[in-house]
């Protein structure tokens, strides 16, 4: 593993070890008033079992939408979330697999619908990284992994979706600060990053006559339990950034909502930048 750098990070499809999370991951703030902005709208979340996806799985059930998550393998924490969801009154379908099979993809989409009768929104969240130091210890096949794991079920689950999503549809990406800036140790996570803004920006004016609108958030340095799964000094987490600390999940959830609802309906082709106050381009 990494020492301390940069600190890149969104949800992942890798395990996480939230033993070590001292303090724990704030999901949502307790102050948090849903107001029904996505009242009867049903989302479908990669990597929905913890971190981000979590938030956004938590955010969305506050707000009235039924969500289904879709996880690779840490059960407890799919749990977790499916009560959290449970407790803010609405369903929570889980769906365990591998989203670099397309055949899951297209079946985690089906099982959605069938459960639900519809699908609303996309949220495209899944990924995974391996710090490395220099180029030549980054293998063959831990590149294709990379991207068969952070770029491909992206368009596997869009081309699946779009059966389904009508007239005001709405498919959100996780890209990450990272491919805006650069990672001198992830350059694989990095540019599969920068391939997800692209994807986003061409997917947006490719669906926009559809009335579908496609925007991605670009987390920085937030505290999920990847980090301490990935990194072998986590104790300057987040510390290199104008704000000076890492962000929560809790302060990323919201901009999935806003992304989600009505209030951005006139926002396509976007990123939204949540990374303590480092600017970035784009």
């Amino acid at each position: 593993m990494s020492k301390n750098k940069d600190f890149p990070q969104q949800d992942q499809n890798q395990p996480g070890d939230e033993s070590k999370m001292i303090p724990e991951p704030e999901i949502i703030r307790a102050s948090y008033q849903g107001s029904d902005k996505l009242k009867g709208k049903v989302a479908l979340i990669s990597g929905g079992d913890s971190g981000i996806g979590r938030s956004v799985a938590v955010h969305y059930a506050k707000e009235g939408a039924n969500v289904a998550i879709v996880y690779y393998d840490e059960d407890e924490d799919a749990a977790k979330t499916k009560k959290l969801v449970e407790k803010e009154g609405k369903k929570c379908l889980i769906l365990r697999g591998d989203l670099k099979e397309e055949v899951f993809c297209i079946q985690a989409v089906k099982s959605t619908v069938d459960e639900f009768g519809s699908l609303d929104i996309l949220v495209n969240n899944a990924a995974m990284q391996f710090p490395k130091e220099k180029v030549e210890e980054i293998s063959s096949e831990q590149f294709r992994k990379t991207f068969e794991t952070n770029m491909y079920p992206y368009f596997y689950l869009v081309k699946s979706a779009l059966e389904y999503l009508k007239n005001d549809g709405c498919i959100i990406n996780s890209t990450s600060v990272t491919a805006y800036r650069g990672s001198e140790h992830l350059l694989d996570y990095s540019s599969s990053k920068g391939a997800i803004v692209s994807f986003t920006r061409s997917l947006a004016k490719m669906l926009v006559d559809k009335g579908i609108r496609v925007n991605a958030v670009a987390p920085g340095p937030i505290w999920t339990p990847l980090i301490p799964s990935t990194f072998d000094d986590i104790s300057d987490f987040g510390k290199k950034v104008p704000m000076g600390r890492a962000g929560q999940p809790s302060e990323v959830g919201p901009a999935y909502v806003f992304l989600a609802c009505e209030d951005s309906s006139y926002i396509t082709g976007q990123i939204i930048h949540i990374n303590g106050g480092e600017v970035v381009g784009g």
